[in-house]
């Protein structure tokens, strides 16, 4: 039995997962940012403690196939490198889970951050949507909102 459950769990297989499963979430922070649900499940450790599982057992297969994470540092060496490297199923898995872990965090830091301004949520809706497409330019959207909220301009917070 244990051996049907990995089989079945490929890299393919892994991938719709990571996306399907993140989108609860994400429904919840954009649709349901007030209810406790939102606050126990998408906005706490639960969502990325999910993903680092499958971050693990993503690395987990790619030992097991012998994949040399040392060349995961010839990225630093130039644009070509990280190319090389999204041509590896497995890395690019890895990528991928990390990306979707580190903007699902950014947006619900957004949603706990917005809350102390009482910005309101279908204006935040906004910034969260483009946070999960492409991150970056959804937190600097959040940041602009914010200011108006906040009345106050600060770069570091």
């Amino acid at each position: 039995m244990i051996e049907q459950i990995y089989n079945y769990f490929t890299l393919d297989i892994m991938y719709l997962w990571v996306n399907i499963g993140v989108l609860p979430f994400w429904l919840m922070i954009i649709f349901f940012p007030q209810s406790q649900i939102c606050r126990y499940l998408a906005t706490s450790i639960f969502p990325l403690l999910l993903l680092s599982i499958a971050y693990g057992f993503v690395i987990y297969q790619s030992y097991l196939n012998s994949y040399d994470f040392l060349s995961n540092f010839n990225l630093y060496l130039g644009i070509n490198f990280v190319s090389d490297l999204f041509n590896d199923k497995s890395y690019l898995l890895m990528f991928w889970i990390h990306f979707v872990s580190v903007n699902l965090f950014l947006g619900g830091w957004i949603l706990k951050n917005s809350q102390k301004f009482n910005i309101n949520k279908v204006i935040l809706a906004f910034p969260l949507i483009i946070t999960y497409l492409i991150g970056p330019i959804g937190i600097v959207l959040y940041w602009v909102i914010k200011i108006f909220y906040s009345k106050n301009l600060n770069l570091h917070d």
